[in-house]
Order: structure tokens, then sequence, then C-alpha cells
């Protein structure tokens, strides 16, 4: 998935929105709800044309305000923060904590929005958003959400840091096997963008998954260990352990050649008989021709 969530579907790895991306999304709705508007206008224009003109005026506010401000409530509500211009631009509003948001968040995002975006045309929530440093409006701060990139392009798995000398071999025997891949994922991930979290949310999304992997482990942490610590320790022992299991593997699908013995022919795997090779022939020395006869002879 895009997003991993652990725990109470708490997002990781995803960037807050800024304001370009905002700005269409929300343009993207106004379309989208303003046709929806004009449709549902002229429904109750021909059902309520016996009323009288106060009658009339009474509805259109009231399917103005139901369009633009319970309609926009609802989808986020029933979508968990993605409305149809957020869906096309890749963004979501979750909590500050990462959560999915619920009808509280969206009633509170809906009726800020009625003052920062309808009645002063978006000026107060650009401001807003300029001046913030993860681009919240007015509605995302009293709300306690944040607007977050779902698809963040050339998004890469950033490397785990490693941990404290002083915990690095001390978890060689805690059994991991019970610790779903799920689970190592989102630790994974926290532990490569924890500087991107806030000091307090990090803190407390580290004790759930420390306490995660505690409970499937069946061994509790040692006392005194951060639980961030815990984590970049326990992932490097994963880690060490994949690496021995992968060098081991290696080793034992490399077959070892066969012993040949001296002066043998090597045999090679996979490869048919190599014929033997004949011993080199030493060429024969010239042979030098006997000293011509003469008539001394040598004394007895």
């Amino acid at each position: 998935m895009s997003g991993l969530v652990t725990g109470d579907a708490v997002v990781l790895g995803l960037r807050p929105a800024r304001l370009p991306s905002r700005a269409l999304a929300y343009l993207l709705d106004l379309v989208v709800y303003f046709t929806g508007y004009v449709l549902v206008f002229f429904v109750l224009l021909l059902a309520t044309s016996g009323l009288d003109l106060a009658a009339q005026a009474a509805v259109s506010v009231a399917s103005l305000l139901l369009v633009l401000v319970g309609v926009p409530i609802a989808v986020e509500t029933l979508s968990h923060g993605r409305s149809l211009g957020k869906l096309a631009c890749g963004l979501r509003v979750v909590r500050e904590d990462g959560g999915p948001i619920r009808f509280r968040h969206a009633l509170v995002r809906g009726a800020m929005g009625v003052v920062e975006l309808l009645m002063v045309f978006g000026t107060v929530a650009c401001i807003a958003s300029l001046v913030s440093e993860r681009g919240r409006r007015l509605g995302d701060v009293f709300g306690g959400t944040l607007v977050v990139r779902e698809r963040v392009p050339g998004n890469r798995l950033l490397p785990v840091p490693p941990p404290p000398p002083w915990l690095a071999g001390r978890f060689s025997g805690l059994d991991l096997s019970a610790v779903p891949d799920g689970l190592w994922l989102a630790i994974r991930q926290y532990l490569s963008r924890t500087h991107q979290l806030d000091p307090q949310t990090a803190e407390v999304m580290a004790v759930r998954l420390a306490d995660d992997v505690v409970a499937r482990t069946g061994a509790p942490a040692p006392a005194g260990v951060p639980a961030a610590a815990f984590l970049m320790a326990v992932v490097h022992e994963r880690q060490s352990r994949d690496a021995a299991r992968a060098f081991a593997a290696a080793r034992v699908s490399a077959p070892a050649p066969a012993p040949v013995a001296y002066g043998g022919t090597p045999v090679v795997p996979g490869a048919g008989p190599v014929p033997p090779v004949a011993a080199p022939v030493r060429p024969a020395e010239p042979v030098e021709p006997p000293p011509p006869a003469s008539g001394f002879a040598p004394p007895a």
C-alpha cells in the first residue's frame, strides 16, 4: 500500500502537503460541489414552485449550506480524509499522530472552512498555510488534523540508523520468528523517518512498536533502554541473522570441487568429461657423430 499503517492506523512515511497542492484539491472539490448545488437548486426550484418567496429562499439557503458544508463533512468522514479533489492530487487528511480522522475532526474543519475559505474567499486559509511549518490552515489547527501527501515521487526506503554500540549483539538470543513482516516494515519506516516526526509523536510511536515486538517475542525489553534504541538493536539483530543465512545458503549452493588425485584430471561440475591430455613428447637429443678414425692408437 502507499502508506503503511501500524497500530491505530498510524500512517508512516508521508510528508505534509503544501499550499499549491491543497489549493488545487480544494478548487476541484469546489467545482464538484458547485455542480451538485446547481443540480439540487433546479430540482428544489421545481419542487417548491408552489411556495412563497420566503420559503423558497429558506430552502435555497439550507440546500447551499448542505452542499457546501454538510456534504464535505460527510465525504471526509466516510472516506477517512479523502475527498475527490484530494484523491486526484494524492492528498489525505489525517490526525496529528497520523491516525484516520473521525466525524468531530471533519466537523471542525468544515465549520472553520466556512469562515476561512468561503466567507473571505480563502484569504485566511492561504495566510495560515503559508505561516504554518506544515502547511496547516485554521481548521487543521483547531481540529488537530494534518493534510499529508500519499503519493510521494521518488520515494525510497532510507537506511535504518545503527543501534548504540552498547546494545550491539545484546539480543542475539532473542526469538524473532513470531514477528510478522508487516511489523518489521513498520519499524523500518519509523526508524528511517523518525526525524520527520514530532518528538512527542515519535516517542509514542516508538513505545507502541516496542510493545508490539515484546508481545511477539515474549521477552521483556531490558530496563533503562529507550524504545527507539531497542527497535534499532532488534532490527540490527534481524539484519545480521538474515545476512548470515544468506551467506550460509550461498556456501551450500556452490558445490565444492571433487578431490582429484595427484596427477589426475579435474572434473568441472556441469561440464562433460574432459578428454585425457597426452603427455608431452620430449624431442630426441641430437647424437653427435663419432670422431673420424685415424692411425693413432692410444697407449695401452
